[in-house]
């Protein structure tokens, strides 16, 4: 009888798995039927793309990169969005302080294939959006959706993710590793302890899809320092109702016996102006 070492999974080479969101058109084959049909599991999430898509008009959607992130580490990452997302509250100099009802954002992890042909079949977004969409995702793609588009929420939330996944910092050159021949300790017939490197986990935020809007890394960044829609509006409120406000000060400090005075040094204004052309 002939024995065969089982093959243990850990033994195995792993290589890197490419990572690419594409919107190109679908190739054609002979023998598979047009348009292509996806089994149950990959149309459950074709459609969870889809309706992602659709309901980015009011809910923002933003594009995260990851790397080196176990089952539990992502569970983390959600708890600390949620508590993130539970201490954020209204300002109080808000032109509305009143407590709003705060939804919570949610984040899922994408398969980036299936997400390109959503993108693609995604009426709504042209093609040069898509396109540009699919420049922006590198890597691993995880997407991060608001319930509504809310500038301080998205940065408070911008900052939680900052603090839980600290950027990388510069790697250090390791030391070459030592043969098993050059370590004093080394017994011969027997295998070295193997040491299992420490993954550092890693998340960049890659732009947004915000209002049917596409924004890059530094663009979504921008976005989450604007203040509330309602701040906005009383702002802009304020600019057009400023200039009436000076006038009716100006109309309002010349009515009666001001109003005469006003117009008789008007006059006299006129009167010098004209007699100083005249000498001249």
């Amino acid at each position: 009888m002939i024995c065969v070492k089982p093959v243990i999974a850990s033994s195995i080479s792993r290589t890197a798995r490419g990572y690419v969101v594409s919107v190109k058109p679908p190739r054609v084959y002979e023998d598979k039927p047009t348009p292509r049909r996806y089994g149950v599991q990959k149309t459950f999430l074709y459609n969870q793309c889809t309706r992602m898509l659709e309901a980015s008009d009011n809910s923002p959607i933003i594009f995260l990169q990851h790397t080196n992130f176990a089952a539990q580490r992502l569970q983390r990452l959600r708890r600390d969005i949620a508590d993130a997302n539970a201490k954020f509250s209204v300002s109080l100099s808000s032109p509305t302080p009143s407590p709003v009802e705060n939804s919570a954002p949610t984040l899922a992890v994408m398969r980036t294939s299936l997400f390109g042909v959503a993108l693609r079949d995604f009426a709504p977004l042209d093609a040069e959006q898509a396109t540009k969409i699919a420049g922006l995702l590198k890597g691993g793609l995880a997407v991060l959706t608001l319930p509504s588009f809310n500038p301080p929420q998205l940065d408070a939330i911008f900052r939680a993710l900052d603090r839980s996944v600290p950027p990388k910092k510069p790697e250090i050159t390791q030391p070459a590793p030592i043969k098993p021949q050059d370590d004093p300790n080394f017994i011969p017939g027997r295998k070295m302890q193997r040491v299992k490197p420490v993954l550092t986990p890693e998340l960049v935020v890659m732009g947004a899809l915000i209002e049917r809007r596409v924004f890059g890394m530094e663009g979504v960044r921008d976005v989450s320092k604007l203040p509330t829609l309602d701040t906005l509006r009383a702002q802009i409120v304020g600019l057009l109702s400023s200039p009436a406000v000076q006038l009716a000060a100006i109309l309002s400090e010349a009515s009666g016996g001001k109003l005469a005075r006003t117009l008789e040094g008007l006059k006299k204004g006129l009167e010098e102006s004209q007699s100083a052309e005249a000498s001249s």
